[in-house]
């Protein structure tokens, strides 16, 4: 069965345009050490889990009023039962957004293929030299894991879906050189957003710091010459 950890009945700002439900599924193969859903992550949040025909439910129960669904974890890719859960989303009529750390382009490309996503928010985490440092792997994944990120990318683009990147930025992560680097890895490839770090209380390592909000406009004018519509999110 999908693992939801969470559910969220209505949000008005995780999927951009649509009056939409959000599901939290449970794990990552990712220790993002900044990530602010960590007991979603490494299994700690407490034994409540949501059925899927909960959430299916509540959609039914809210047809007319909630126009969207945001799939979010957690990795939602990581859930073998996701597919079969989307079908019964889509055959609802709703509009399904998928938030991924795009480490497996595989599933990605299969969802996309299918018609059984609408929009792809896919969070890019550093520069290329300091991408498994971010996502709290070993040096030694740092090889495969860019290549499954960039496969995914390619799978985005190419296949014309909606969809975001995003990048949020930690001060003991970030360097002015990461910023510069990233912006030439990806160059083009919009919309992107940063976003600030926030301490939820529920991060994996502790005494985490934010830029200032001058330090992140100053972060985002250095990656502007290669993603000219880049942005700031949740300033």
């Amino acid at each position: 069965m999908l693992r939801i950890k969470g559910f969220q009945t209505l949000t008005l700002l995780d999927y951009p345009g649509q009056l939409a439900a959000t599901i939290f599924t449970e794990g990552c193969n990712f220790r993002c050490p900044f990530c602010h859903n960590a007991s979603l992550v490494n299994g700690s949040a407490s034994g409540v889990y949501y059925t899927p025909d909960q959430v299916l439910a509540h959609l039914e129960n809210r047809k007319g009023r909630l126009t969207g669904l945001c799939v979010s974890g957690g990795e939602p890719l990581l859930q073998p039962e996701l597919p079969a859960f989307l079908r019964q989303v889509k055959a609802l009529g709703f509009q399904v957004k998928l938030d991924t750390n795009g480490s497996d382009p595989e599933a990605l490309e299969k969802l996309i293929q299918e018609a059984l996503v609408d929009s792809v928010a896919m969070d890019i985490k550093n520069a290329p030299s300091r991408y498994a440092l971010t996502a709290g792997l070993p040096p030694e994944a740092e090889e495969d894991l860019l290549r499954r990120v960039e496969t995914s990318i390619r799978v985005i683009r190419d296949s014309g879906v909606d969809a975001e990147f995003r990048t949020t930025l930690v001060r003991e992560f970030h360097r002015q050189q990461d910023i510069l680097a990233l912006g030439r890895w990806l160059a083009g490839e919009e919309p992107y957003y940063l976003q600030s770090f926030v301490d939820s209380g529920d991060v994996i390592a502790a005494g985490l710091s934010a830029f200032s909000p001058e330090e992140m406009e100053e972060l985002c004018r250095l990656i502007r010459p290669f993603m000219p519509k880049a942005a700031l999110r949740g300033m």
